[in-house]
């Protein structure tokens, strides 16, 4: 009995003196924390999908208490009525950013892209891609296994049954890249959204030349440069057989949309364009009479 009381003694001797060590360390060493670090993190939505660049919303707010302007710091979840809230918490200017949407840079449909083999495995994009070119005989496009819808937290990507590609709903996008990130093809980007959510796209990734690319989708890009030719603001680059629009320089004019003869550039969200008058005939100059 002496022996196990000995032992309890000794044991919450042990732990008492434990906990005084630990308390002094902890007083010792403690990190002061900025209080609006929490009350910044409340004004943030908490989605914690990492669009913003940080781990977190916490991170993101840390970052903005530290940083001496706003400047380079977004929630994408929350836009711009969130930052103006984190700047008045911390007494500093909101910058406005440009909001951005996720676009599918690929318009191989069932029509344009047939099937040529059947994938009789787990239906994930990560994995088919890892296993083979897919379903069809285009090494690049969407392979439509809806990896990016299931990334998708606020239910703004969805399948179209009909074209076997997914489709974005801009009112619900909030650019946090979680889709950009599950696409194993890079199909999926960021792009800025554009007035009146109009933006014109190169809907093909498709590196082969033209041919191969064409026998693969008849939607493809076949690198032919007429684009390229028609744009009048240098917006249109055309490498690796591929012609890509910069979003940053490109206008809105639509001359690439028509002077692609594939129709892989495609003008989002516009109205559709009116029917060309036909010319009027020149009267017919009366014979004179003899």
């Amino acid at each position: 009995m002496n022996i196990v009381l000995i032992s309890l003694l000794v044991l919450g001797a042990t732990g008492l003196l434990a906990a005084v060590l630990l308390f002094v360390i902890a007083r010792q060493f403690r990190v002061e924390e900025d209080p609006r670090i929490d009350e910044v993190a409340e004004a943030l939505p908490g989605a914690n999908c990492g669009g913003c660049g940080f781990a977190g919303c916490r991170a993101l707010a840390e970052a903005c208490v530290k940083a001496e302007t706003l400047d380079g710091l977004l929630c994408p979840v929350g836009g711009a009525v969130t930052m103006e809230k984190v700047a008045t918490i911390l007494g500093k200017e909101a910058v406005a950013a440009e909001p951005m949407v996720a676009v599918v840079r690929c318009n191989g449909t069932c029509e344009a892209r047939p099937r040529t083999s059947e994938f009789d495995g787990s239906r994930s994009c990560k994995i088919m891609h890892a296993c083979y070119v897919g379903e069809t005989a285009c090494p690049f496009g969407c392979l439509g296994c809806g990896d990016c819808v299931a990334a998708c937290q606020f239910g703004a990507i969805s399948m179209n049954p009909e074209t076997g590609l997914p489709e974005v709903d801009d009112e619900k996008c909030t650019s946090c890249g979680k889709c950009v990130k599950a696409c194993p093809r890079h199909i999926i980007e960021l792009r800025k959204k554009g007035p009146k959510s109009r933006r014109i796209v190169v809907m093909c990734v498709n590196k082969d030349k033209g041919a191969p690319a064409r026998k693969a989708c008849l939607s493809a890009c076949i690198g032919c440069g007429k684009c390229q030719k028609e744009c009048n603001f240098d917006a249109i680059t055309v490498e690796n057989n591929l012609a890509y629009i910069d979003w940053q320089k490109c206008r809105l004019c639509r001359k690439c949309e028509a002077a692609c003869p594939t129709g892989a550039i495609h003008a989002i969200n516009f109205p559709p364009r009116k029917p060309a008058e036909p010319a009027e005939a020149e009267p017919k100059k009366e014979e004179e009479q003899a």
